[in-house]
């Protein structure tokens, strides 16, 4: 039936009425919005009270500073993080699943989220289902509704039938209409309600429970040395405005920003390796990933599958076999199936031994007296129990009436020659023993090998007269089979696969292999590209398993063959009991649970839709090299993050400390409220270049994973450290030099700035900075530059607007020399730490 679909202005006004097709719909704040919604964060809005306050009462200087920096800041967080937001999404938007459509009278494609209700909608194998609908027209048409049903086997769905969003097709094809789209359909429900129960990462949790730590100390600290400049030294508003300046300097407002900023600029540069990252917490997974799951087809193989000999049961060639292969094959309206495309693409070629012209007659042979004198009936679809499809055809006569029909089975060998008859005794068990002989030896040649059988189905006298006959057929039909023969294929190792696997194993990868495919020729394969196999496990002896004795055996076992969907699931869970951050790679429609149970789930460019959209990460090309390079930036991610997250936890604790006792000691403030809110926005501005820094050789060679522990300690050390020498600080200059406000706030001011934005350069890597390891260029540049503007700023005219007082000659070299030794002892204490603190 031909469809004409809605109009282009129908569709349209239902967009505009029904809004994008989208599950969790979020109205994106316009970059306007963006900008201002960032002055509703309190501690912002109670600084531009202050500030008012300020004017008020005569101190407009003061006000006008305050309001400045504020502004600076917030252009500075909204400019970066926009831009790496904007690129993010374009990055996004690479993957982005597209849906075939009738409008106005023409089949086009449009983006998923552009569905609308009315739309006519064709799917095939591999699509998921847009929206909630009804079907129009079916033929072989199974659903897998797992995820929203708990059904694990394919639904036969038929016209009339309602279809659920989110269902991946598994066979056939289909038209349906929608009906319902985005947040009203069944699968935004459920999804909403997993989404209210699914727990955060354990880096979301570390970061939460940190800052809230922070945030908490912080709040107690401020509010005492409120209390006691307020109270006890100095005027009510000033110490108002300090303590709100000190609260914004200390708590780690900029923590999810710089965070975000950080992941939104790895993944832009996996993006130029062909790593699309769909959902940028899973950076942190995907460094820390230490054992990768994956099929061997594309990933260890060529992907190119082509059908190298088709033989009888007597290992001689049988025209026979392939004849019913080709038909079975041309049928098939199942998921995209490489081997079936090997099949069909045989005639193409020349057979071996054959001249091209040869060929051509064998394929006009098979087309005139095989396609045109069969037609389908019905088909069985593949499911992992069987392991086999099944075809009913019916042959077709010249007097137009109905000739025998035949069912064609093609499949896995073990479970094929369970339905198959091979007569009586002790010769039909022979028989079959030499069949299963062949199948191994054709496996450890490296093929890949379908077995197939036929069945002539009678048709009883009643309903030939009749002219009535069954429709449909089920795996019920599979018995007392005729065994014909095998189909061997090849899909050679890849041979730039070897330096890969070497390579993985440098970064403490593991991999293992889970396949449909038997474990003969994943042997072989292995064999070829040279991975070391420590133990075979197939999905029988998996199923014979309790958890405990899977999770002993799965140490030491490498491959996984002949295993389901289900079994790979169980896999993965298995690994992730022991503790390993687990990776699966996988591109075909059951493999979506999979990607769904590992720590990070990986896909490809041209992957059926349903896997696509279950990966947290896409990969331009199916390649080894090509996760390589990726897992090798987020890595570089992973430590720049943690990088910042050491720098502000350790250097917060440690001015909290030396902020609380300067109230104590002081008889004024240690610093003015603008001077601490531009050492912020100074100290801000030279953090942005983090996470463009090198990384260590050292550290992107083995999986980090977020260390509860690691960062309570260096943050307690640190911080320590940090503190007495801000606490040197103080007596230098009150006790020595004896510096008053001015002076003091001044030189206390360029001390704090300098040592803790040069720090940096010690905490950033395990090794001797400069000398063993080298920050890159931006960072280098961007913390000089911000010393440099707090350097000038005080010994420039604008600089008596934060109230800077010049400093004499002496005090400079007492600051260089200060926070010389800072950074001296930071390295000493730094190496103490790792080989004491840290085994």
């Amino acid at each position: 039936m031909t469809y004409r679909g809605l109009s282009s202005a129908e569709a349209e006004a239902s967009f505009e009425k029904w809004g994008p097709n989208e599950i969790v719909h979020i109205r994106k704040l316009s970059a306007v919005e963006d900008f201002f919604s960032r002055f509703t964060n309190p501690l912002i809005l109670i600084l531009f009270v202050a500030a008012i306050l300020s004017g008020f009462l005569g101190d407009k200087i003061s006000a006008i500073t305050i309001i400045a920096i504020v502004f600076l800041s917030i252009i500075l967080d909204f400019v970066n993080t926009h831009k790496s937001q904007k690129a993010a999404e374009a990055l996004k938007n690479q993957v982005t699943t597209m849906v075939t459509v009738t409008r106005d009278g023409k089949s086009q494609s449009i983006p998923l989220s552009h569905i609308v209700p009315g739309d006519i909608v064709t799917l095939a194998p591999g699509n998921i289902v847009p929206a909630d609908g009804v079907v129009l027209e079916a033929k072989d048409f199974f659903i897998n509704e797992s995820s929203l049903t708990g059904e694990s086997f394919p639904v036969e769905k038929v016209f009339g039938d309602k279809v659920i969003m989110g269902s991946g097709v598994t066979t056939g094809n289909a038209t349906i209409r929608a009906e319902v789209t985005g947040t009203n359909t069944k699968f935004s429900h459920i999804a909403a309600a997993l989404s209210a129960r699914q727990a955060p990462t354990e880096f979301d949790r570390s970061i939460k429970s940190f800052s809230a730590l922070i945030i908490k100390v912080t709040f107690i600290l401020v509010t005492f040395i409120f209390l006691v400049n307020a109270l006890f030294r100095h005027d009510f508003l000033q110490s108002f405005l300090f303590s709100i300046a000190l609260a914004i300097g200390l708590t780690p407002e900029l923590l999810p920003v710089i965070i975000s900023l950080n992941l939104s600029k790895g993944s832009l540069a996996m993006a130029k390796h062909g790593v699309i990252v769909k959902k940028l917490s899973a950076i942190q997974n995907f460094g820390s990933m230490d054992v990768l799951c994956t099929d061997k087809t594309g990933t260890l193989t060529e992907d190119h599958i082509s059908l190298f000999k088709y033989i009888g049961a007597d290992g001689e060639v049988s025209e026979e076999v392939f004849d019913w292969a080709y038909v079975s094959s041309s049928y098939s309206s199942g998921s995209a199936n490489p081997l079936d495309s090997a099949v069909i693409d045989f005639h193409k070629a020349a057979r071996a031994g054959m001249s091209a012209q040869a060929a051509d007659r064998t394929e006009k042979k098979i087309e005139r007296e095989l396609l045109s004198e069969y037609k389908k009936v019905d088909e069985i679809p593949f499911d992992y129990d069987r392991k086999r499809t099944a075809i009913v055809v019916e042959k077709v006569l010249k007097n137009g009436k109905a000739g025998a029909r035949t069912l064609i089975s093609k499949g896995a060998a073990e479970e094929l020659v369970k339905v198959c008859s091979f007569g009586a005794g002790q010769k039909g068990k022979k028989r079959e023993a030499e069949v299963m002989d062949l199948y191994r030896k054709l496996s450890q040649d490296g093929f890949r090998v379908l077995a197939l059988a036929i069945k002539p189905i009678k048709i009883k006298k009643a309903d030939r007269e009749a002219e009535t006959r069954k429709e449909v057929y089920n795996k019920n039909d599979e018995t007392a089979m005729k065994f014909l023969g095998f189909l061997a294929f090849l899909d050679p190792a890849k041979k730039s696969v070897t330096e890969t696997l070497a390579l993985l194993e440098k970064y403490g990868i593991e991999i293992k292999i889970l396949t449909g495919d038997n474990e003969l020729v994943t042997k072989k394969i292995a064999g070829d590209i040279q991975l070391p196999v420590k133990g075979v496990l197939t999905g029988a002896q998996l199923d014979a398993l309790h958890d405990g004795a899977l999770d002993a055996a799965i140490k030491n076992t490498t491959i996984f063959a002949r295993v389901s969907p289900e079994q790979k699931e169980k896999i993965i869970k298995a690994l992730q009991r022991a503790g390993r951050v687990v990776g699966y790679m996988g591109d075909g429609i059951n493999d979506a649970p999979s990607l769904k149970a590992a720590d990070v789930g990986i896909s490809v460019e041209n992957a059926v839709d349903i896997s696509r959209e279950s990966a947290d990460i896409v990969l331009l090309k199916k390649s080894l090299e090509t996760l390589t390079r990726g897992v090798v930036e987020g890595r570089k991610t992973f430590a720049n993050t943690l990088k910042y997250l050491m720098m502000d936890l350790s250097s917060n604790f440690g001015n909290m400390f030396s902020m609380a006792g300067a109230s104590l000691i002081l008889p004024f403030l240690p610093m003015l409220p603008s001077q601490i809110l531009f050492n912020n926005m100074l100290y801000d501005s030279s953090q942005f270049a983090i996470p463009l820094d090198n990384v260590d050789e050292d550290y992107i060679e083995r999986p980090t994973r977020f260390s509860i522990r690691f960062i309570k300690k260096f943050m307690v050390i640190f911080g320590v450290l940090s503190s007495l020498f801000d606490f040197v600080t103080f007596f230098t200059f009150y006790f020595l030099f004896h510096f008053g406000a001015g002076p003091f706030q001044t030189a206390w001011f360029l001390e704090s700035i300098t040592t803790q934005t040069f720090v940096v350069y010690v905490i950033r890597t395990r090794k001797i900075p400069f000398l063993q390891s080298s920050p890159s260029r931006p960072l280098i540049i961007s913390t000089v530059g911000v010393v440099v503007v707090a350097w000038l700023m005080v010994f420039a005219p604008i600089g008596k607007f934060l109230e800077f007082t010049p400093l004499s000659f002496v005090s400079i070299i007492a600051i260089i020399l200060i926070t010389g030794a800072y950074l001296v002892l930071s390295q000493a204490v730094k190496e103490w730490f790792y080989k004491k603190i840290i085994k």
